[in-house]
C-alpha cells in the first residue's frame, strides 16, 4: 500500500507540473488563482467518515506544516506583464521544489503511518496539503492583485 500511495504521489506531482507550464501559456485570472483551494476543500467531507477522524493536535499541526512548506511555492510564484495580460512566470527551480516537496512528504508519510492508521495518515497528508495550498494562493492572490491594480493605473494615464 506504501509503494502505491507513493506512485500516486508521484503522479499527482507530475500532473501538477504539467497543469503549470500549461497555465503559464495563457494569461492569469482570479478564478484560477481562487478556486483550486475550494475544490480541494470538499475533500474535508472524508472526516464525515469515523477511521479518517484526527485529532485536532495533529491537524493543526499537519496544517502548520503545509503553511511552511507552501514558502518554496510562494517564492516561485511570480507574475509578469505581457502586453494587458498578467501571465504566471515560469521558474526553472520550481521543477526542483516540486520534486524536493514530494519525496519530503513520501518520507513524511512513511514515518507519520507507522505511527497512526493509514485513514488518519490520508487525512492528515490532506491537510497538510490543503495548508499548503492556502497560503499559496492567497500570496498570488495578493501579487496579482497588485500588478493589476497598476494594469488599472496605467491604463487611466494614458
Amino acid at each position: 500500500m506504501t509503494i502505491l500511495s507513493a506512485v500516486i504521489g508521484v503522479f499527482m506531482a507530475m500532473m501538477v507540473f504539467f497543469i503549470r507550464m500549461r497555465a503559464s501559456k495563457k494569461p492569469a485570472s482570479l478564478k484560477k488563482i481562487i478556486l483550486p483551494p475550494f475544490f480541494m476543500s470538499t475533500g474535508f467531507s472524508m472526516f464525515l467518515y469515523p477511521p479518517m477522524h484526527v485529532h485536532v493536535t495533529y491537524a493543526l499541526f499537519a496544517f502548520f506544516v503545509g503553511t511552511l512548506l507552501s514558502y518554496p511555492l510562494i517564492v516561485t510564484s511570480k507574475f509578469e506583464v505581457i502586453g494587458k495580460d498578467i501571465y504566471l512566470k515560469r521558474s526553472k527551480a520550481f521543477v526542483f521544489i516540486l520534486i524536493g516537496l514530494v519525496l519530503l512528504r513520501l518520507a513524511l508519510k512513511s514515518y507519520v503511518g507507522m505511527y497512526v492508521s493509514m485513514e488518519e495518515t490520508a487525512g492528515l497528508f490532506f491537510i497538510l496539503a490543503f495548508g499548503m495550498i492556502v497560503p499559496w494562493r492567497i500570496a498570488m492572490y495578493v501579487e496579482y492583485m497588485k500588478l493589476h491594480r497598476s494594469l488599472d493605473d496605467d491604463s487611466v494615464l494614458t
